[in-house]
C-alpha cells in the first residue's frame, strides 16, 4: 500500500511545481512561500480531524518531537530555495536539480539508517545522476527566465537555489523518517507544518516584505493557494509511504514527479525539453524503476 502513496505523492508532487510556477511570476517567491504555507497547514489538520489522531500528540516523546521540528526546518529551507529557484528560471531546469535529493537521500539512508545497498542500487544512482546531468545541461530556457535570472543577480543563480532545495530536501526525508516513527502520518505532518510556517513569516518578516503580503495580484493568489493544496496532498501520501515502506525506495518514486513536471510544464508553460535532454529524463525513469523494481517484485 506504501507503494500507491509514493505514486500519490509524486503526482501531487509534480502538480504543486507547475501551480507555483503561475503564482510567483510577479509575487515574490519567500511571500509565496508563507502564504502557501498556511493552506498547507490547513489541510493537514483537516485530514487529522478526519482520522482523529490529535488526541496522541500527548503521546509524542521529546526525541520525535525534537527531529519533528528539525524535518520541519529543513523543509522550510528548502522550500525557500525551491520557489527562489523557480522563479530565476524554468521549471525544467530547476526541477532536475531539486531531484538530486533522491541521491542523496538514498545514499543518508544507507549510511545512518542502516537500509541495504546492493549493486542494482549503485547502478540505479548513477543513471539518475547522469540522467539529471543530461536534463540540466540541455533544457533551453523560455525567453521570459533570461530576464529573471538577471534580476536574481545572474545567470546561474537560480542552479544555486535549486542544489541548495536538493540537500535541504534530503535532511527533510531522512529527519522525517525518524520523526515519525510511532506518530500517526497525518499528525507528524500538521506539526512540522507548524514549524515551516513559522519560519516561512519569520523570513517574510525579516527581509521586510510584509507589505507585500497584500500586493499578491489575485490571479496568482489562486495558484499559490492551489499549489499549498497539492503539497498538502503530496505530503500526507509521502509521509504515510515513508511510514510503511523504505525511504531508499519511498524517495525515488516520488521523485518521479519529474515526469509530471516536464509534462505539464510542456503543455502550461510551454517550455521547451530537448532530445538530449529527453535522454536525461529517460535515464531517470531507468534509475527509479531499477531502485523500485527488487522491493515491488519481492513483496
Amino acid at each position: 500500500m506504501w507503494l500507491a502513496y509514493a505514486l500519490g505523492s509524486a503526482l501531487f508532487s509534480g502538480l504543486t511545481a507547475i501551480l507555483a510556477k503561475c503564482g510567483i511570476r510577479r509575487t515574490d517567491s519567500t511571500v509565496a512561500t508563507a502564504v502557501r504555507t498556511i493552506v498547507v497547514l490547513a489541510f493537514a489538520w483537516l485530514m487529522v480531524a478526519v482520522v482523529g489522531s490529535a488526541g496522541t500528540i500527548s503521546q509524542i516523546t521529546p526525541r520525535t518531537w525534537a527531529f519533528l521540528v528539525l524535518s520541519g526546518l529543513a523543509t522550510g529551507a528548502s522550500w525557500l530555495c525551491y520557489f527562489r529557484a523557480l522563479q530565476l528560471g524554468d521549471v525544467n531546469r530547476v526541477t532536475p536539480i531539486d531531484k538530486l535529493s533522491t541521491i542523496l537521500t538514498m545514499v543518508l539512508a544507507f549510511a545512518l539508517l542502516g537500509e541495504p545497498i546492493g549493486w542494482s542500487d549503485v547502478v540505479a544512482i548513477a543513471l539518475i545522476g547522469a540522467g539529471t546531468l543530461l536534463m540540466v545541461e540541455r533544457c533551453e530556457p523560455t525567453a521570459g527566465s533570461g530576464r529573471e535570472d538577471a534580476r536574481g543577480g545572474g545567470g546561474r543563480a537560480w542552479a544555486l537555489y535549486a542544489l541548495g532545495s536538493a540537500v535541504f530536501a534530503a535532511l527533510t526525508s531522512i529527519l522525517g523518517k525518524v520523526g515519525i516513527e510511532g506518530v500517526e502520518s497525518n499528525l507528524g505532518t500538521a506539526l512540522r507544518t507548524g514549524v515551516v510556517l513559522v519560519m516561512s513569516w519569520v523570513m517574510v518578516l525579516v527581509t521586510g516584505k510584509a507589505s507585500r503580503v497584500r500586493e499578491v495580484p489575485r490571479g496568482e493568489l489562486g495558484f499559490i493557494c492551489l499549489s499549498g493544496v497539492a503539497t498538502g496532498a503530496a505530503w500526507l501520501c509521502y509521509y504515510r509511504a515513508l511510514q510503511e515502506g523504505p525511504a531508499s525506495v519511498v524517495v525515488p518514486v516520488d521523485k518521479l514527479s519529474i515526469v509530471v513536471t516536464v509534462a505539464f510544464s510542456g503543455l502550461v508553460l510551454h517550455e521547451r525539453l530537448s532530445r538530449r535532454a529527453a535522454a536525461g529524463l529517460a535515464l531517470v525513469v531507468a534509475g527509479t524503476l531499477l531502485m523500485v523494481a527488487p522491493t515491488v517484485l519481492g513483496g
